[in-house]
Formats: structure tokens, C-alpha cells, sequence
């Protein structure tokens, strides 16, 4: 484990380097705290269409979905190499329409490198899916999963959960059969993002409809709902499991929730339209993106201060943070052929 961290380190370091290079912009604005050093931002194009990210230790890959238009016609996985943020492999999802060209176009991703395999939804068609990482092949669809959101993997029960937006539904899957084993519907919910506590296998999902989230543990059907801010749509969970974040996309803000008491704490303003949230799990500071805002706001949730807030493109769509580097996919359409861009972030500390 020590080495590959050590590695990955060093990778993060060389993209920056390698993409200023390359005559990128640096983005950045705000003043950083006292504590924190050394941020920096380059933001290059790499495809059109993006949705999410998702870090593989296991291949040093980011995985990138993308997907244009209803027809969707147009939609890939990407598996992108993060020291030169360049495509390796552009996979191809199954056709769905032969007529059409329509493809089971891929939105949320998350990777299991226990079983190395990568999960991702079909939002259009309300499935998720599962590749291989190491061929890229397909090795499943797994249909009913009403406007399938968010994917999230817990490698230590086996477990993948997906989030079923417009059926209230949390939909759990066997990672090793790639089969599914269990549903907890709650009623008039809108469950959006997801966030897994990996020692417990407790899963949490923002629910979009109600300002609240949505908690099931291991051992029971019964979900607990605790309150938060004002239109929540993403979630991410501090190191040690006990507290959570959401990104309040009406709030233009994160709230930070105490999960044993069940109570907001902090609420951090950070800009209009905030869509994605992710932890630095080496510092505990969270990185929130605003798509309205075009920006990504790192905060220090423990003092419930902005310690910086950087530039991205255009309507940033979602944020992964991996040892201490934030990869922020935009839906900006700026690139020279319209390609829309990568914002990489090395965090201070």
C-alpha cells in the first residue's frame, strides 16, 4: 500500500507539471489559509460529454464516463492516464437501438479494484452496468433501476450500491456474482448522491426531494433519515465514517452533519449550483464544485472556513479526490474541437 501511495504522489506531481508544460492556464483565485500551502490548478481538454470521474489504485487509471444528447448516440468510458491526463482506452458501450445507433450510455462510474472491475449507471436506461477494467469488456447490465443516478462500491462487504432516483430506491449488488441482493425503498424520496462508510458497509444517499439523508446499514431494511441543507445531491464521508457531507445544490453550499447525532453542525457557503462534493482524506478538508459558479471550493470543514476557492471551465459536473489531488470534470465545451475539460487540483498540506 505504501508504495503505491508513494507512486501515486509522484504521478499527481508530473500531471501538473506535465500539463503546464503543455501551455495550460493556471486558474486560481482566493487566499489559502495559514495552514494550507502549495494549491495549484490546470485545466486541460479531454472529451466531449463528461459526466463523472473515478480513481483506480489498483491500474493508476481515471476512469471518465461520457454521454451527448437523449439519443445518446454519442457515449464512452474512458480510461485516462493521470500522468499525461491522455486517453488510453475509449470503450464503447452495448447498442441498445440498431436502428438509431442508441447506446447504453454510461453517467455515475465507481471502480472495485478487489474484483478489478469498473461499475457505472445507464441513467436513459435505467440500468447500471459492469466492465472489466483490465480488457474493458462488458460483463453485465442489471436492469430496473428507475433513472439509476449514482454508483458507489464498498470492496470490504462485496457490496455495490446504486442509487434509483425516481423509484425512492437504494438498489444493492453482489460485486462477485454481479448479481443483486437487496432494495430499500423510501417513499416520495429522491435519493441522488451516495457515499459508503467502508468499515461498517453503512450506505448513505442524499435524498434531492426532501433535504435529508437516507442511512442503511448492513443489518436492517429500516433506513434512518436525518436532516440537512437545502436541495442535497451529493454526498462524502470523513475518514472516520462520522461525519458527512452534502453539497447543497440550492444552498449554494456543504453542510457538515454529525452522524451520531443526526444534526448539521456547519453549513459553508461556496457558490451557486453546487453539484459534487469529495474528501481529502489526508487532510479532512472536502472539495465542492459549483457548476452555476464555475468554480471548485476546498473547505476546511472542521473550522467551517473556504480555504480556497479555483477556477474551473464551465459547468464543473463532478469532483474525485485521490491523495490529495481533486480531478474536476466540466461539461464547458471549450476545448479547440469542442472537447469539454479536466481541472486537476493539487491540494495544499
Amino acid at each position: 500500500m505504501t508504495t503505491r501511495i508513494s507512486r501515486r504522489r509522484t504521478l499527481a506531481s508530473a500531471a501538473i507539471a506535465v500539463a503546464l508544460t503543455a501551455g495550460s492556464t493556471l486558474a486560481l483565485a482566493g487566499t489559502a489559509s495559514a495552514h494550507s500551502t502549495a494549491f495549484s490548478a490546470t485545466t486541460l481538454p479531454l472529451a466531449t460529454g463528461q459526466y463523472q470521474s473515478a480513481y483506480s489504485e489498483r491500474n493508476d487509471a481515471l476512469w471518465v464516463t461520457t454521454a451527448v444528447g437523449r439519443a445518446a448516440t454519442s457515449t464512452s468510458l474512458l480510461k485516462v492516464d493521470p500522468k499525461t491526463l491522455t486517453v488510453e482506452q475509449t470503450i464503447l458501450p452495448p447498442v441498445l437501438d440498431a436502428t438509431t445507433g442508441a447506446r447504453e450510455a454510461v453517467y455515475g462510474v465507481a471502480v472495485d479494484d478487489e474484483h478489478n472491475t469498473v461499475w457505472v449507471t445507464n441513467t436513459r436506461s435505467n440500468t447500471v452496468a459492469v466492465y472489466s477494467q483490465r480488457t474493458g469488456a462488458h460483463l453485465a447490465t442489471l436492469p430496473n433501476v428507475g433513472h439509476a443516478r449514482e454508483i458507489v462500491v464498498d470492496e470490504r462487504h462485496n457490496t455495490v450500491w446504486a442509487s434509483a432516483f425516481s423509484a425512492g430506491t437504494l438498489v444493492a449488488y453482489d460485486s462477485k456474482t454481479l448479481t443483486e441482493k437487496k432494495r430499500v425503498t423510501v417513499e416520495g424520496s429522491g435519493p441522488a448522491g451516495l457515499a459508503v462508510d467502508g468499515k461498517t458497509g453503512t450506505v448513505y444517499a442524499t435524498d434531492l426531494s426532501n433535504d435529508r439523508i437516507i442511512e442503511v446499514n448492513r443489518a436492517s431494511d429500516t433506513p434512518r433519515l436525518i436532516p440537512t441543507g437545502d436541495g442535497p445531491i451529493s454526498i462524502s464521508l470523513s475518514k472516520n465514517g462520522r461525519t458527512a457531507y452534502t453539497a447543497d445544490q440550492t444552498a449554494g453550499g456543504v453542510s457538515v452533519v454529525d452522524l451520531r447525532t443526526g444534526t448539521v453542525t456547519r453549513s459553508v457557503a461556496t457558490g451557486a449550483g453546487t453539484l459534487s462534493v469529495a474528501t481529502d482524506d489526508r487532510s479532512g478538508d472536502v472539495v465542492v464544485v459549483n457548476r452555476t459558479a464555475a468554480t471548485a471550493t476546498v473547505v476546511d470543514p472542521r473550522k467551517g472556513v473556504v480555504e480556497e476557492t479555483v477556477a474551473t471551465g464551465a459547468n464543473p459536473n463532478h469532483v474525485e479526490v485521490a491523495d490529495g489531488v481533486a480531478y474536476v470534470v466540466d461539461k464547458s465545451g471549450a476545448g479547440a474541437n469542442g472537447e469539454d475539460q479536466l481541472t486537476v487540483i493539487r491540494l495544499g498540506h
